[in-house]
């Protein structure tokens, strides 16, 4: 489960330390009205993000998933349940990974072909059955640690004294245990964390806008 492992096969998850860009990740989406709150706080900054949604939330609030495409972010594949993918069979993993799609391809048609394993959870084969069905994984290097965390500044501590540049950013719009997590505290941080960087010349970008810097090459 260690986000920048590759032993069970490469998995994206940042540039090498010195660039400009940083990438954004919001999890566990859809919510309300949280994701529709942050999508106002990336609006405000100009910055576009990436979207792991849970099918089973997709397909309660497809209207949310529709203005998170609309305003141009990416949206990636979660799973339906949000299950721990090293403890479930091959063939609910695949049944997990399709319902997903099917769901946002229903809200929003055909969209990115990223995936993020719950947790980050990953046995040997998951990536392999990834790619043979056209997914890219992807993990990251930074987390907020903001699915129970007390403040916004507690969440702004956790990720601002690790940006170096080149990293991706794990944070949470939604909670897979409940539709309606209150993500407060990550809009208010995600603000400040904006506010900082942009002035000192970081680029938010997407995952593919940043995996397009890298010379990383993904088997097939």
């Amino acid at each position: 489960m260690a986000p920048t492992g590759q032993w069970f096969g490469k998995a994206f998850c940042g540039l090498p330390r010195g660039s400009k860009q940083v990438a954004l990740t919001f999890d566990d989406g859809p919510n309300d009205p949280h994701t529709l709150n942050l999508l106002d706080v990336l609006a405000k900054h100009d910055v576009r993000a990436s979207f792991f949604l849970i099918g089973r939330y997709v397909q309660q609030r497809p209207d949310i998933v529709r203005e998170i495409a609309k305003q141009g972010h990416v949206i990636g594949n979660h799973t339906f349940t949000h299950p721990l993918l090293t403890f479930v069979s091959s063939s609910r993993i695949g049944d997990e990974i399709v319902e997903c799609k099917n769901e946002i391809e229903d809200a929003v048609g055909e969209h990115s072909n990223l995936f993020r394993p719950p947790w980050g959870g990953r046995r040997p084969g998951i990536f392999r059955a990834l790619r043979l069905n056209g997914f890219e994984p992807i993990m990251w290097n930074i987390t907020g640690h903001d699915w129970n965390a007390p403040s916004a500044d507690y969440i702004y501590q956790k990720v601002s004294p690790k940006i170096r540049g080149g990293d991706v950013v794990l944070l949470h719009d939604g909670g897979h245990r409940a539709f309606g997590t209150d993500r407060s505290r990550t809009v208010e941080a995600v603000d400040r964390l904006l506010k900082r960087y942009k002035a000192e010349g970081r680029e938010f970008v997407t995952i593919p806008a940043m995996m397009q810097q890298t010379t990383m090459i993904f088997p097939r």
